[in-house]
């Protein structure tokens, strides 16, 4: 709750959570925000924002609005469930590697340089062209992919922590060596971790948009890449299909920025350990 608190009083985190906060309530009550399908033509094309159409029309008659606040359901379910996916793999692969080390830590080692040379967002786009990009899907394969950041962070932190003292102590008192790494060593390094993932629910949301403007999105949703990939042919004549959502994607990277930067400047987790 101490945490919480001064977590709570730093500017950049309380912008942050705000912002978010307020998409993500949009994206809850995106059917009472805005009924109907979002992707039917409500007018004519290319059409200036009005009292009708708040944010004006796209070049199929599609009110903007509407793709918007729908478009915020897409971009926080792949935040939420690939960077979901990446930490809860990345967590445990990257404990038992730093925690058993050995072959198993030799492997995953190699898959860790594997990933890392190979570039993150090719990668998702191969996989994508080849396995369909329905947005479950879609969202798994983020997740499958971005995950040994996590694994690695995860992994110097049980390095560092499994000398400790109160890790000696469970051995001593005959706890389980599972036990032991998930009930202690975890938690204890799992700031530097959630930090990260902060910074890959932004790395989602910007993946799923460059898929979505590069035509390989989801067609049956909504989405905001689609938004700036209709509006690209009318930056001069209709630049709000361009500027609206791009405002709203920036601000969506840049709280998810905020507020994992102030996580990694409050969250000592030196503090957390009962060394």
């Amino acid at each position: 709750m101490n945490r919480l608190k001064q977590l709570l009083k730093d500017k950049y985190a309380v912008i942050g959570i705000t912002v978010l906060f307020s998409l993500l309530i949009v994206a809850i009550f995106a059917p009472m925000i805005s009924p109907g399908n979002p992707l039917h033509s409500v007018g004519s094309p290319i059409q200036k924002p009005s009292v009708e159409n708040f944010f004006g029309t796209d070049e199929m008659g599609r009110d903007v609005f509407a793709m918007i606040v729908w478009g915020s359901r897409i971009s926080m379910q792949f935040a939420l469930g690939a960077a979901g996916l990446s930490l809860i793999i990345g967590v445990v692969l990257g404990a038992l590697s730093g925690y058993i080390g050995g072959t198993f830590d030799d492997l995953l080692s190699r898959t860790f340089e594997i990933f890392y040379v190979i570039p993150v967002t090719f990668l998702i786009i191969l996989m994508v062209a080849i396995f369909g990009s329905s947005v479950p899907l879609m969202i798994t394969i983020v997740g499958l992919t971005i995950w040994p950041t996590n694994a690695r962070i995860m992994r110097a932190q049980v390095l560092t922590l499994k000398d400790r003292s109160f890790v000696h102590a469970g051995d001593i008192a005959g706890s389980g060596k599972l036990k032991i790494l998930f009930k202690h060593i975890v938690p204890n390094g799992m700031g530097p971790v959630l930090t990260n993932s902060m910074l890959q629910m932004a790395q989602a949301v910007l993946i799923e948009a460059s898929l979505s403007f590069l035509g390989l999105g989801d067609p049956s949703v909504a989405s905001w890449g689609k938004i700036l990939q209709s509006g690209q042919g009318h930056i001069s004549s209709a630049p709000w299909l361009v500027l609206i959502p791009g405002f709203v994607i920036a601000a969506m990277l840049l709280s998810f920025n905020l507020f994992g930067t102030a996580l990694e400047r409050n969250l000592d987790v030196r503090q957390q350990m009962h060394d």
